[in-house]
């Protein structure tokens, strides 16, 4: 209902992954986001990879609002980096087509290097 309704609109095409509501509790009492007193779940996002593993979560009150482009960019990010099978990181603010770090020994110490050779990742 939040994709046909509100989101589709927000973004201007449906959202490319699976999203589901939670009616009963459950799935926000195994994350732990369930606030038994108010009977509600906190608003969260979780971002769970093809072998079921959490890559990542963002969990927020009701009164903030999530940005639906950042957790795009992210999962992107992850796709990447899954696809690359570790050979590549995103740092922070990555987006599609800009440069990637290459994770070694070396680079611990000099992601600045690298990333002032890269110029801006979030431009």
């Amino acid at each position: 209902m939040w994709n046909d309704h509100e989101l589709t609109k927000m973004i201007n095409k449906d959202i490319p992954f699976p999203m589901l509501s939670d009616q009963d509790g459950s799935i926000g009492k195994m994350y732990g986001i369930y606030d038994e007193d108010s009977g509600v779940e906190t608003r969260g996002r979780f971002i769970i990879d093809p072998d079921g593993i959490v890559q990542g979560f963002e969990v927020l009150t009701p009164p903030v609002g999530r940005n639906v482009s950042e957790t795009l960019r992210q999962i992107q990010a992850f796709q990447l980096v899954r696809n690359s099978e570790g050979t590549e990181a995103t740092p922070s603010g990555w987006k599609p087509g800009k440069p990637t770090l290459k994770p070694n020994p070396d680079l611990v110490g000099n992601v600045w290097k690298v990333w002032k050779v890269g110029q801006a990742f979030d431009e």
